[in-house]
């Protein structure tokens, strides 16, 4: 891996240089931004590689890649946020971009900013390495192939497939107000696979599965991996061909490991950021110290987790990003915040101030959220319910933060008829409120797996690469959503 001092070089030769700025420039226009008004101030420049690959009935039908670069200016006051950005990295580009943010703040002074060089943080959670120029284009493709060509020898229902590839290299720098001077440099690829079979009467049923990770396209595609999506996404295909109708009712629903914290994340973990706390519009707002779940439950997110796709060696103002403890045993410790809600609320930082590019103020947001393990073992868990559901896979849902009700839909789910999981099933729908939900967890597997490295997660318009996670948990009754009345 690349050591911090070489991330720091590359981001000023690949986003300085080229347009001869200099430490002195920056602390400069730092200084005039740093008004008595002012409370915070950076510059956030970016210069970002993305590419995509689509492979669809045997031929790449699509191959993208395009080259993206610029500069945030960020200013502080209170509770407002002076912004502005530029897609062109000048001097005189900068000094518009900085009139424009600080005009929030029209009296005061402005005194010096003086840099200090922290390079990196200290850590690399993940390789340097450019994985858009890791391989060759002859490569990418023959990859695709292969996994298209796989996919219909596993199965002669195998009728349409699907194969992406993605990957994106950033080069991050960042200089504030407060001396932060942060480089950071952040791989990302990932791989999907979607089939759709078809059996003798006829009926298709689709079946994806995916992977991720901050690292290069060797690192992650390996044989194993990319033969694995290709058979979960046929088994998930094949198991959707044999669903009957789901139940509509209340019942215990036993969610299985991995992705399923992707429920965790949306219907509490949104409701633990500290803007939606400082407005008061979360219902988690002003209850540090108070219950908000069964004792079972100690939810985290950790930033510092290597090669995980949500993880972050600094955030986007330049703080290390951390194990935060957000829910210990029940009891609601802490959420998650970014430098002005931090402020604003009397707290501190927690390495979660996240933007999606160059062209957007940063935002608390998740990095890898997850519920840890408990001391169930999975087939007991299974073995304590008389009747309900198995949820092993979820799609798309909605969430109000205010409430906390969230309504999920299941992509792979299962009966549980007298401790045994039976009959797969198709429709069904989890409709709940998350505080609720966490209450009514009786048991908590020690099964503990994070999800294959595919979540994004969205916010204000703004898309960011996030991780999910849990073991094996059981909520003793959940409003199931299904068209088979029982």
């Amino acid at each position: 891996m690349m050591n911090v001092s070489t991330n720091l070089t590359l981001a000023e030769k690949t986003l300085l240089h080229p347009a001869e700025l200099s430490h002195q420039n920056i602390e400069c226009l730092l200084g005039k931004l740093v008004r008595r008004t002012i409370h915070e101030a950076d510059f956030y420049f970016q210069a970002k590689q993305v590419e995509s690959w689509l492979l669809e009935e045997g031929i790449v039908k699509e191959a993208e890649y395009h080259v993206d670069c610029g500069v945030g200016v960020r200013a502080v006051s209170g509770e407002k946020t002076g912004f502005a950005y530029s897609n062109d990295i000048f001097l005189p580009a900068l000094e518009q971009a900085v009139c424009v943010a600080g005009s929030i703040a029209q009296s005061g002074h402005g005194k010096s900013a003086v840099l200090v060089e922290t390079g990196s943080i200290g850590r690399s959670l993940y390789p340097s390495i450019n994985p858009v120029t890791s391989w060759e284009s002859l490569q990418k493709a023959a990859y695709l192939k292969k996994l298209d060509g796989l996919a219909r020898q596993t199965d002669p229902r195998v009728e349409q497939v699907i194969v992406s590839l993605a990957a994106s290299h950033e080069v991050i720098l960042i200089a504030g107000r407060d001396g932060v001077f942060v480089a950071d440099v952040r791989p990302l690829v990932r791989l999907n696979v979607s089939v759709i079979v078809r059996d003798a009467s006829g009926r298709r049923e689709a079946g994806s599965s995916g992977c991720g990770a901050r690292s290069s396209y060797g690192d992650l595609l390996s044989e194993e991996k990319g033969t694995g999506c290709v058979k979960e996404a046929i088994r998930l295909a094949l198991t959707n061909l044999e669903a009957i109708p789901a139940p509509a009712g209340t019942f215990p629903v036993v969610l299985g490991p991995g992705w399923p914290g992707v429920l965790l994340h949306e219907a509490v973990g949104h409701g633990l950021e500290g803007d939606f706390n400082r407005k008061k519009s979360s219902v988690f707002s002003g209850r540090i110290g108070e219950k908000v779940a069964s004792s079972l439950c100690t939810v985290v997110d950790d930033g510092t987790l290597p090669g995980r796709r949500g993880s972050l060696n600094c955030d986007d103002e330049g703080t290390p990003t951390e194990c935060t403890v957000l829910i210990e045993k029940g009891v609601l410790r802490g959420y998650l915040q970014d430098k002005q809600n931090a402020r604003l609320m009397g707290m501190r930082s927690t390495g979660n101030g996240r933007r999606e590019s160059y062209a957007y103020p940063p935002l608390p947001r998740m990095t890898n959220t997850y519920l840890l393990a408990g001391a169930d073992h999975p087939d007991e868990i299974i073995q304590s319910v008389k009747y309900g559901i198995y949820a092993v896979n979820f799609g798309g849902g909605e969430v109000d933060i205010t409430s906390g009700k969230f309504v999920f839909s299941a992509n792979e789910a299962y009966l549980i008829e007298e401790g045994k999981v039976t009959a797969p099933i198709k429709g069904a729908t989890l409709i709940g409120n998350g505080p609720e939900v966490l209450k009514a967890v009786s048991m908590v597997g020690n099964d503990l797996a994070l999800d294959p490295g595919v979540g994004s997660c969205g916010k204000d318009g703004q898309t960011v690469p996030v991780g999910v996670g849990q073991p094996t948990v059981k909520v003793d009754a959940l409003t199931v959503g299904g068209t088979n009345l029982r």
